[in-house]
Parts: C-alpha cells; sequence; structure tokens
C-alpha cells in the first residue's frame, strides 16, 4: 500500500482533482487512487468518509487529512523538499504563490463559461466579456511568468504553480481559445506532459457522461 491516498472526481470534469494529481505524479510520489464520480447519488455522502467538506480532492497520510487542492500541493512540497516543487530563492516561492491564491480564488468568468471537459473540443463557443478578461489576465501572467524566469514552466522548473493552472491549460484546449504565442507554448508544454497524456487517456476510459459538463454552465 502507498504512503498517501488521494480521492479525486471524475477525471473528464474534476478541474481540484487534477491539481495535485498532476503535483504528485509529477513529482514521482506514489499514491492510492480512489475516484468517486461527481453528480451521481450520494457522491458528498461518499467523500464525507474521507473528509467533512464533501468535496474532492483528498489527501490522505497516515492520521492527516487535507480536502484542499492548494492546502494538498503545499503539503506534499512541505513533506518532500527534494522534488522541489516550489524554488528554492525566496521571491520566485512568493511569486507563485501569489499567482497560485489567485487562480485558487479567482477566474471566476472563465470557470463559469468554459468548464472543464478533456474529452472534448468544442471551438466557436462566444466567450463573455468576463472570460475575456480572465483569459487576457491568464495570457499576460504566463508570459510574464516566462520571461521573468525563462522558462519552459512558469517559475523555470515545473511546480505548485504549473499544476495550479493545468485544468486552465485544458480549458483552453477544449475551447480552442486563442493565445499569444508565449502562452500558447507554455500550454502545450503541460499538455505534451506524460502524466497529463495520462490523465487524458483515463478520462476517456470514463463512463460517466454528464450533460451539464458536455456543453455548458457547470463551474467544476
Amino acid at each position: 500500500m502507498a504512503q498517501y491516498q488521494l480521492v479525486i472526481g471524475n477525471k473528464a470534469y474534476s478541474s481540484w482533482s487534477l491539481r495535485p494529481w498532476l503535483a504528485m505524479k509529477y513529482a514521482g510520489l506514489a499514491f492510492d487512487e480512489q475516484r468517486i464520480p461527481l453528480y451521481q447519488d450520494n457522491h458528498d455522502t461518499k467523500i464525507r468518509q474521507y473528509a467533512p467538506s464533501g468535496k474532492v480532492p483528498v489527501l490522505i497520510d497516515g492520521a492527516v487529512t487535507i480536502w484542499d487542492s492548494l492546502a494538498i500541493c503545499e503539503y506534499i512540497a512541505e513533506r518532500h523538499p527534494g522534488k522541489k516543487l516550489w524554488p528554492a530563492d525566496i521571491a520566485a516561492r512568493a511569486h507563485g504563490r501569489a499567482i497560485s491564491a489567485e487562480m485558487h480564488s479567482g477566474f471566476s468568468s472563465l470557470r463559469r463559461s468554459m468548464t472543464m471537459n478533456v474529452r472534448r473540443v468544442i471551438p466557436g463557443v462566444a466567450i463573455t466579456a468576463g472570460a475575456g478578461a480572465d483569459i487576457a489576465r491568464i495570457d499576460a501572467m504566463w508570459s510574464d511568468c516566462l520571461t521573468r524566469y525563462g522558462g519552459p514552466f512558469l517559475l523555470g522548473a515545473f511546480s505548485v504553480a504549473d499544476a495550479m493552472y493545468s485544468p486552465v491549460v485544458t480549458r483552453f484546449k477544449t475551447y480552442a481559445v486563442k493565445l499569444s504565442d508565449a502562452a500558447q507554448g507554455y500550454a502545450n508544454r503541460v499538455l505534451a506532459l506524460p502524466a497529463m497524456q495520462e490523465w487524458y487517456a483515463a478520462a476517456l476510459t470514463e463512463t460517466e457522461v454528464l450533460p451539464q459538463f458536455e456543453y455548458q454552465g457547470s463551474s467544476a
């Protein structure tokens, strides 16, 4: 049995589940994966067997339980400093935490109008003014980070910040969002990660089809 157990939702739709899953996969940490399909009968009750929030993801490490994506990423970064999920430089680390927190609490218009669905490509969806502003901010942020730290990822090497923005990368692919060359290059590198390819492949094997995710109107 692996040291960690990670409880996640649907790989096709659960943006919050992807974040710690990708960070742990990239770091090479072994974990047992428990998938609980969302929006099925009693899914929240099933999740509450692991955490009081009734929401995924949940990380279990012996007597320790964490039920928030960013908190899980911070926890594994602290538990495994040798994996270098944050840069050594204090200023770069603070910057990374700032943009990760911005992702954690912001971009609500993008989330509402462009829901995560890694099983589909839906070009031509009308972009709302709010989503357009979110896209512009993310593009500018990515481009600034790539210039500031030299790439190939946001803080140079792969970090928690990249895990936090990975679901946005999938949204931009799903809705064929036009990005700057720098931002698109970054998105392509994230999508090419073996762990991301593994996530996409697993999503295609899921049998749950949720109409609200197959089209519009959910903010998973």
